[in-house]
C-alpha cells in the first residue's frame, strides 16, 4: 500500500504544466543579452576574476560590445524581426544540417611515411589504475 508521501511525490512529478508554464515553453521570443565592457580598478578586477561577478557604482557607464539572443546566439540586427529559431531547431549552432555538410578531409600522410601499430592502452579496471592512466598524479 503506497504511503501518502509517495503519492504526493508521484503527483508532483507527473503533474501537467500550468497554462503559464505552457506559454513560456511555446514562446518564440528572443532573450536578448548584451556583451559589455566595463572599466574597473585593479581591486574590482581581482574580485571579478575570483568570483566571476562584481558590483559597480551608480552611474557607471557600460559599453555594449554586442547585443545577441541568449538562446540562438545570433546578433540583434540579424534576427530582431523574426522568431527565435533555437526553440524550433538548433541546427545552426552545430554548423547546419549535417546531411548536406561537406565531410572532413583526411590528411594525406607525408611521402615515405609508414603507419606502425601501437600497443593497446588499458583505460579501465585495476590494470589501468596500476599503470597510472586513471590515477591522479
Amino acid at each position: 500500500m503506497p504511503t501518502p508521501v509517495l503519492d504526493q511525490l508521484e503527483f508532483d512529478l507527473f503533474a501537467n504544466p500550468t497554462p503559464e508554464q505552457q506559454t513560456e515553453m511555446k514562446s518564440l521570443a528572443h532573450e536578448w543579452i548584451v556583451a559589455a565592457e566595463v572599466r574597473v580598478e585593479k581591486k574590482i578586477a581581482k574580485i571579478a576574476d575570483f568570483r566571476g561577478s562584481f558590483t559597480t557604482t551608480e552611474g557607471t557607464r557600460v559599453d555594449a560590445l554586442e547585443v545577441y539572443c541568449r538562446a540562438c546566439r545570433r546578433p540583434y540586427e540579424d534576427v530582431a524581426d523574426i522568431d527565435c529559431e533555437a526553440l524550433i531547431d538548433n541546427r545552426h549552432l552545430i554548423g547546419g544540417d549535417q546531411s548536406v555538410r561537406a565531410k572532413r578531409k583526411i590528411p594525406t600522410p607525408p611521402p615515405n611515411s609508414q603507419l606502425l601499430p601501437g600497443g593497446t592502452i588499458q583505460r579501465r579496471g585495476i590494470n589501468a589504475y596500476v599503470a597510472g592512466v586513471s590515477r591522479p598524479r
